[in-house]
């Protein structure tokens, strides 16, 4: 339900995230790893890897694997460090470690590949810290709607692609624009989303009705239409790229 809280939640909040289940062990974990949208960017990797002539089941699983140290994990996690957005009670020196840790586990993942793709796998390698470590800090370049879709939509094509070819092509190109066209979706759904969930105390207002009558506005209707965007997109990118794999890797 878009109104429930926890007993942690500010009197007149809601949770901060529609996959958000509690406070405290386990469900603050669950919550940092943003599910939902981490399946979704994950999926990028996968669709760019099945975009390759021949799929190595190796390189796959090794470039998913580094983009959930980097993103999934590294990457919320120093973004609760700044804020508490999430509103965790995960001890802040526990969250640094697992970042350091993640991203570390990352960035070894990418140097071994190096070892079997060739040099071309390099600037990723160096683009991919840089840019969740710039948005940590938050560099205003790096939140920019576009940047953000291309950092979060566009890279994990082509890095997956690389990391299956040594190279680019124009059909993971013309993906990778796709991956920014649907992370700009995103962007653009889950900002009022967010101001609505973790900035809003309350929302006064009515629409009224042509064929008479109103309708009464506050935050549970102003969210409906952006979150059922956002799970029924995730979904659909996510089952694209299982579709993808299944058949590729068959």
């Amino acid at each position: 339900m878009a109104n429930t809280t926890t007993p942690s939640d500010p009197p007149g909040t809601l949770r901060p995230a529609f996959y958000a289940t509690g406070t405290g062990g386990w469900r603050d974990w669950w919550t940092l790893l943003h599910p939902p949208y981490t399946a979704w960017h994950l999926a990028y990797v996968v669709i760019g890897a099945c975009l390759a002539p021949h799929v190595r089941t190796d390189r796959l699983v090794a470039t998913v694997l580094a983009f959930l140290l980097a993103v999934g994990v590294a990457a919320h996690a120093l973004d609760e460090v700044s804020g508490r957005p999430l509103r965790t009670v995960i001890p802040t020196r526990w969250l640094v470690v697992v970042a350091v840790l993640s991203l570390g586990g990352a960035v070894s993942l990418g140097a071994l590949g190096v070892g079997r793709v060739g040099p071309s796998l390099i600037p990723f390698i160096v683009v991919g810290p840089l840019l969740v470590v710039a948005y940590n800090l938050d560099i205003r370049a790096v939140h920019k709607d576009l940047v953000f879709a291309a950092s979060w939509g566009a890279f994990p094509v082509l890095t997956a692609y690389v990391a299956q070819t040594g190279g680019l092509s124009w059909p993971a190109g013309l993906a990778a624009v796709a991956a920014l066209a649907l992370s700009a979706a995103q962007r653009s759904l889950s900002t009022p989303a967010r101001l609505l969930r973790r900035k809003t105390l309350g929302v006064t207002g009515k629409i009224e009705l042509v064929e008479g009558g109103e309708q009464i506005l506050d935050r549970t209707f102003l969210l409906a239409p952006f979150e059922a965007a956002l799970r029924a997109t995730a979904l659909g990118v996510v089952l694209l790229a299982t579709a993808l794999a299944l058949t590729r890797l068959a």
